[in-house]
């Protein structure tokens, strides 16, 4: 294994550390997040950060297909988002 292989490897598992790291924060603030407003942001913040443990699960594997899962992802929790927070800011999601 050359140095550059371990490097790489070196940094994408303390990636995954940091990003679960980051995980657990914000399920710890959407457990005890005083506003809806912050349970929303928790939310949103719990899809961007398993968007990256994809990601880097997609690079230590070195295949293509979690890229795209991730992309599906991001549509997702974009649009459950804003889905949710129409629905607390006017009570109904569609007019």
């Amino acid at each position: 294994m050359s140095q550059a292989q371990y490097l790489l490897d070196l940094a994408v598992i303390v990636a995954f550390c940091v990003v679960a790291f980051a995980q657990v924060m914000s399920m710890l603030r959407l457990v005890i997040g005083p506003t809806t407003g912050d349970r929303i942001l928790a939310l949103d913040t719990m899809v961007v950060n398993a968007i990256g443990l994809i990601v880097l699960l997609g690079i230590s594997q070195g295949t293509q297909i979690f890229f795209e899962a991730s992309m599906i992802i991001a549509m997702l929790g974009f649009v459950s988002t804003v889905a949710y927070a129409r629905f607390v800011l006017r009570g109904d999601i569609i007019e």
